[in-house]
Formats: C-alpha cells, sequence, structure tokens
C-alpha cells in the first residue's frame, strides 16, 4: 500500500469518526434535554407515553421523540464503530509500510 492509499484511508477513517462522534454528542445534549422537560409520568393528553431511562430516571416522550433520538444514537454509534475499524486497518497498514520501510533500509545498510 503506498503513502497516497494511506492518505486517502486516514481521510475515509477520519470522515466516519468525526461524524460519529458529534452525532454521539448531540444525542447526549438531546438527552440531557428530555431529562430537564419531560415529564416523569406519562402525560397521555401530550401523547407522552412511551418511558425512556436517563440516567437511571424514568421520562415519558412521544413515539416519535423516542424514534428520532434512537435513530440518532443508534446511526452515530455504527458510524463512529465504522470509522474506529477504518482506522484500526489504516494504523495497521500504516505500521506494515514502516516496518517494510525499516527493513529495506537496514538491508541497504547490510549490502554497503
Amino acid at each position: 500500500m503506498n503513502t497516497s492509499q494511506l492518505a486517502k484511508l486516514k481521510i475515509f477513517a477520519l470522515s466516519f469518526l468525526l461524524p460519529g462522534l458529534a452525532g454521539l454528542i448531540l444525542s447526549a445534549m438531546i438527552s440531557t434535554h428530555y431529562l430537564d422537560t419531560l415529564p416523569r409520568w406519562p402525560a397521555p393528553e401530550e401523547m407522552r407515553m412511551t418511558p425512556r431511562s436517563i440516567h437511571g430516571v424514568l421520562v415519558y416522550q412521544t413515539v416519535e421523540e423516542d424514534r428520532r433520538l434512537s435513530l440518532i444514537e443508534d446511526g452515530s454509534v455504527g458510524i463512529f464503530a465504522l470509522g474506529m475499524f477504518l482506522g484500526v486497518v489504516y494504523l495497521e497498514k500504516w505500521g506494515s509500510v514502516r516496518m517494510n520501510g525499516a527493513e529495506e533500509d537496514a538491508w541497504i545498510d547490510e549490502q554497503s
């Protein structure tokens, strides 16, 4: 794998890691907002009957709020995990390239 391919892999990994991390931060902010604003008991008149445990506190939200937050959480974890995987592949390839370069340098030194 040459250095331009390594650079592309690094950019590709970061392009998943950073949005995934931003999504995780966004979902944490939404959860904190829900914890502060949503009722702690069902509110049928507001359609807030779907329970969610946030930091051990049970709050009730609408089905749409639950769907939206779950989608952000699950999508962010998936995107972040893909970025982590690509990052590990990048580090493995980068290490292999450096090891091969060091072996070539040692071989050239032996020949001199």
